[in-house]
């Protein structure tokens, strides 16, 4: 969109935010994320590629399943046209420059809006798209994941890849084969896959085999059309459990796990692991990010939290340094996350609805997991859990042990040594011990 005139500013009391320290009493300052600090060799930036999702940040107003929006913000027109979404455009890169954010995540739907036909759809995103460009180019600011909603509209109340009509199924691939093309031409290091209605609600009308079958093939199909394009972004999946389905087949790191080697999709799909997604599985996030990291297939975070006294998906942003702690030392651990990043896709609370909201929100996200990096980092410094684990494991370094782990033994060996050795001693846990470890790190 040439001809485009210069971008008035959105925020004009909202001034670069900086880095100024743990004692600072500026609420539009970091007190721990400083840039440019080297941990462990490598820049906070590099080691924690932060992200703004667009969804929740441009396009959330405060909407809940019991009510409408509470937030208005000035640059939303009375009408959701291309025209309100280049506008929205500006905005988003105002913020992300204020923040020092290099990155962003997007639904194509929140780019711009949904014509009445697929090719309106296409047209209305082209023209958007035109204008990121320019102010990518502009600004140097690059995109971390695109990726198709396949969930919101009505035609995919039966699920998109996984939907029982092939009309869907076929929409649904133009839909992905545009947001990839878009993805690709952003400069996109990732596309991720969020299956949001591929579930069933009752078997009694459901092929279970058949739509896992489709699911597959569907990704199978996107892992061939990304070759075609020369893509060279990480495909990720990204596990839920539950809502709106009441059974997804991406329930959690491990299903996702099975289900990519059962299909011998693996080597082209990693996973995209969200901390709230992992509270509505039963899980913690350390489980989530630490199960698929152990197969090596980490491959990027959603950044939020959950509410334990809420049962839904509420997206806060993470405020608990601990957890974000025991994040980062699987992060750390498996040496980094690139070509993923820790994006946001968390919002402010419905309640919360002046725009300055929308930085102090992302300051604290950002505080908080750099908190989790320099205490991950210390203790991985001072070796001091890994080498207690290291050393609950020595057994396995030699003797039968080793046969054990090499695989090189069998059950009449493992007997025969068993009846020489006798009774095995009582070896403690020291949980506990673990834990007091932990906080003193983190606090």
């Amino acid at each position: 969109m040439s001809g485009v005139s210069p971008p008035r500013e959105w925020f004009p009391t909202v001034h670069q935010i900086k880095y100024e320290g743990p004692t600072s009493k500026n609420d539009l300052a970091f007190r721990y994320y400083n840039a440019e600090e080297k941990v462990l060799g490598r820049t906070m930036k590099d080691w924690l590629r932060f992200s703004v999702c667009y969804w929740h940040t441009w396009r959330g107003y405060g909407q809940d399943m019991f009510g409408e929006g509470a937030a208005t913000r000035p640059w939303d027109g009375p009408v959701d046209n291309v025209e309100s979404a280049v506008r929205r455009v500006d905005v988003h890169f105002e913020f992300l420059q204020k923040l020092g954010i290099d990155y962003w995540c997007f639904h194509d739907r929140d780019i711009a809006p949904e014509g009445k036909t697929l090719t309106e759809s296409n047209h209305n995103l082209d023209q958007v798209i035109s204008y990121i460009r320019q102010r990518q180019q502009n600004t140097g600011i690059k995109v971390l994941w695109g990726t198709a909603n396949l969930f919101s509209n009505k035609r995919f109340m039966n699920g998109a890849s996984t939907n029982p009509d092939a009309h869907v199924f076929a929409y649904a691939a133009a839909q992905v084969k545009k947001a990839m093309d878009v993805s690709h031409l952003l400069g996109a290091e990732d596309y991720v896959f969020w299956g949001g209605r591929e579930g069933y609600q009752s078997l009694l009308n459901t092929n279970l085999k058949m739509e896992q079958d489709h699911m597959a093939t569907f990704l199978r199909l996107a892992a061939d059309y990304k070759r075609h394009i020369g893509f060279h972004g990480q495909l990720l999946i990204e596990p839920k459990p539950r809502e709106p389905t009441k059974h997804q087949y991406d329930f959690d790191s491990a299903t996702v796990i099975g289900f990519l080697k059962n299909y011998q999709l693996d080597k082209d799909y990693k996973l995209n692991i969200e901390a709230n997604h992992a509270f509505l599985a039963g899980h913690t996030f350390e489980h989530e990010l630490a199960t698929a990291s152990s197969h090596g297939l980490l491959g990027s975070i959603d950044a939020n939290t959950g509410d334990t006294l809420l049962g839904w998906d509420v997206d806060q942003f993470p405020v608990d340094h601990k957890m974000t702690t025991l994040a980062m030392k699987v992060v750390i651990d498996q040496g980094g996350l690139a070509p993923g990043g820790l994006n946001f896709d968390a919002k402010v609370r419905r309640e919360s609805t002046d725009p300055e909201d929308l930085f102090i929100a992302h300051i604290n996200g950002m505080d908080t997991f750099a908190r989790g990096l320099r205490a991950a980092a210390k203790m991985k410094e001072d070796d001091v859990l890994d080498g207690m684990v290291r050393k609950r494991y020595e057994s396995y370094n030699s003797g039968i042990g080793a046969a054990i782990h090499s695989g090189k033994t069998s059950f009449q060996e493992l007997e025969k040594w068993a009846l020489e050795h006798g009774e095995p001693k009582q070896i403690s846990a020291k949980q506990e011990l673990y834990e007091n470890i932990v906080n003193r790190y983190c606090f």
